[in-house]
């Protein structure tokens, strides 16, 4: 370990003294998957696995990059860690392929007989770490230690971690890489359009983040064209004014055109760009997807001809933002009714809306639960009567991104009945078709206890309105709204309530009403829930609707006793608390059997459930959902 760590060291100081030295930014290569596939090599292949079966495509990349004037090419490893390889049968070969990599590049490196470093590429997992995903950080770690301690001890000059949207999965990696050698490490992240990473940080949320788990350079990567990096940039060392910055753009934002994916940004104007990153305090320049050695030949006469310093030459790069709506269908029915009638046994979990303005957690949270199982995803509205986006807006982006289908939780409480009929019209027009009719919570108890509380109609008379009304094609009045409206009603209900007579006779009015399933409150005793619904079935036959079952994991002990004590309406066994008492730690994971036990014990008589999760973890959630689909 000795001779591998001065070896480090001495690579250490020699990618630092040529930062140093150098009064424009160190020259990055550009894409190697791009060039891949320009050489006829499917995405869907391994690329990383091609170190072994097809070195000399890889050199040829290599060697056109250093060519071009790159003074630094990354390893073709950028998925080679143990969580991407097992998708194509490779997981026992991480070292192999990582030490091929860095031996390949470094042959290539010697042939041309020009001092280029080596820099060995590590890419994020593939897989969500927790509470978005089911990897936990120690994993992680140990899977990125993995890879890294394979690319040193094949003689890597550097480590480039980049192309990370998850700032806490970045943190592991760069832990990993302090912890197994004393190489330099390149921290860098990609963001989204609108200047957020996929999870929601800021550039400069970002920029502190990166600067505190110790990378010595610090940066940006992938994301849209020049333009955005360099807007981020200037972001990031507004707060981080003492780092150093490495900054590789895509060839601005990628496009399809005849089967192919095509990026617009030419080199020439790379080459602009180069300069005005130097003058936002990059010190390191390259490319990443979309871009070639044309592109990283374009920087490399930039900088040389600019000998003294940088200069900003570099305007605003606008690229229309197109999507599709699959979901905006004015006569698309609703996926989950269809599933219910086929008697599938539909997974529904709920979901809070953001509190400010981002809503890129969530949409990673529905990608977890879709990936798993889930038939549809409800979305509260203020739930608490706290302050938060409206539920139709995070509805049309659950259902345009994650390509899931969403249910509308739209309480009675706070609209007047024009309110009412406008937002069923708007959230129709956005393809949402099932809707959840509640009475909402009292503004008393949340952010805004003066606001106004009225309502127009109760739930069952909201249900007849959309019934009725909307799906017949009028309105409140009788008036014509154009076509008739595609919803799918839901109702709530408790199985297990306090004054069961009340609560069976608000339940037959909203069936009257034309409610067309049910959820119910969180159950954690399952004989009371048969005996309501006997009860139900003596006064006016077998409920016929159907009926998604609350189901809320327990996560602690603490947990358990505030909802058994406050929340009205949830009444939890001793027997089950205890059981979560004793778990300890591991009380999450006893939650999590005890639902799957409770729902075992309803799936007889339940059309499905519905899963609410606690804490946002939305990785607990999931462990059920596969838990239930098994």
């Amino acid at each position: 370990m000795s001779e591998m760590g001065d070896a480090s060291a001495e690579k250490a100081n020699k990618f630092l003294a040529l930062l140093e030295s150098s009064s424009v930014p160190i020259l990055g290569d550009g894409a190697m998957g791009t060039m891949l596939n320009a050489r006829g090599v499917n995405f869907e292949q391994c690329l990383d696995a091609l170190n072994l079966t097809r070195p000399a495509l890889v050199a040829e990349i290599h060697r056109a990059y250093i060519d071009a004037g790159a003074q630094v090419i990354q390893t073709n490893t950028f998925g080679a860690n143990r969580f991407k390889l097992a998708a194509h049968g490779l997981e026992d070969k991480v070292a192999e392929i990582n030490r091929s990599g860095v031996e390949l590049a470094r042959r290539v490196v010697m042939a041309s007989f020009k001092d280029v470093l080596v820099a060995g590429d590590v890419g994020p997992l593939g897989v969500r770490m927790a509470p978005y995903g089911r990897v936990q950080p120690e994993q992680a770690r140990r899977a990125f230690a993995e890879q890294i301690v394979a690319l040193a001890e094949a003689g890597a000059d550097l480590i480039i971690i980049e192309t990370f949207s998850d700032a806490y999965e970045i943190r592991e990696a760069v832990a990993a890489a302090k912890e197994v050698t004393s190489l330099p490490v390149i921290a860098s992240m990609t963001f989204t359009r609108d200047d957020r990473t996929l999870l929601g940080d800021s550039p400069t949320r970002v920029a502190t983040l990166l600067v505190e788990s110790g990378a010595d350079l610090i940066g940006v990567n992938c994301s849209g064209g020049p333009a955005q990096l360099w807007r981020i940039l200037r972001q990031m060392r507004a707060v981080a004014p003492q780092a150093r910055f490495s900054i590789m753009p895509n060839a601005g934002w990628p496009e399809q055109a005849g089967g192919r994916i095509m990026y617009p940004a030419n080199p020439d104007y790379f080459g602009e760009y180069a300069l005005a990153f130097c003058e936002a305090g990059a010190v390191l320049v390259g490319g990443c997807c979309g871009t070639t050695p044309q592109h990283i030949a374009a920087m490399r006469r930039a900088l040389d001809e600019q000998s003294t310093g940088c200069a900003p030459t570099a305007g605003e790069l606008s690229l229309p933002f197109e999507s599709e709506e699959p979901f905006s269908s004015p006569d698309r029915p609703s996926h989950m009714a269809q599933k219910l009638a086929a008697g599938q046994f539909v997974v529904s979990v709920e979901m809070d809306p953001p509190r400010g303005l981002s809503a890129h957690k969530l949409l990673a949270g529905a990608s977890l639960l879709a990936e798993a199982g889930a038939d549809v995803i409800n979305v509260a509205d203020s739930p608490m009567a706290r302050m938060r986006m409206s539920p139709w807006a995070v509805c049309d982006l659950v259902q345009r991104t994650v390509q899931v289908e969403t249910t509308l939780h739209f309480p009675t409480r706070g609209r007047n009945l024009l309110r009412v009929q406008g937002d069923l019209l708007a959230a129709h027009a956005l393809g949402i078709r099932n809707v959840f009719v509640v009475m909402g919570d009292p503004t008393s108890i949340g952010d805004y206890p003066e606001a106004m509380d009225d309502y127009d109609l109760v739930p069952s008379g909201l249900i007849k309105l959309i019934k009725q009304n909307f799906n017949a094609g009028v309105d409140h009045a009788g008036s014509d709204i154009g076509q008739p409206t595609a919803y799918f009603v839901g109702c709530a209900l408790n199985l297990t309530p306090q004054d069961v007579d009340r609560e069976i006779k608000n339940l037959r009015r909203k069936i009257e009403a034309g409610a067309d399933f049910v959820l119910t409150q969180p159950v954690y005793e399952p004989k009371l829930a048969e005996a309501f619904l006997q009860r139900y079935a003596d006064q006016f036959g077998p409920l016929h609707t159907p009926v998604l079952v609350g189901v809320l994991p327990l996560y602690s002990a603490r947990h358990a006793a505030f909802l058994h004590n406050e929340v009205p309406g949830i009444s939890i066994p001793e027997e089950m608390q205890q059981r979560i008492r004793q778990a300890g730690e591991a009380a999450p994971r006893e939650g999590i059997q005890i639902a799957l036990e409770l729902v075992e014990q309803m799936r007889s008589w339940a059309a499905g459930i519905y899963i609410m999760p606690q804490f946002n973890r939305y990785d607990l959630a999931a462990e059920i959902i596969e838990g239930v689909r098994q």
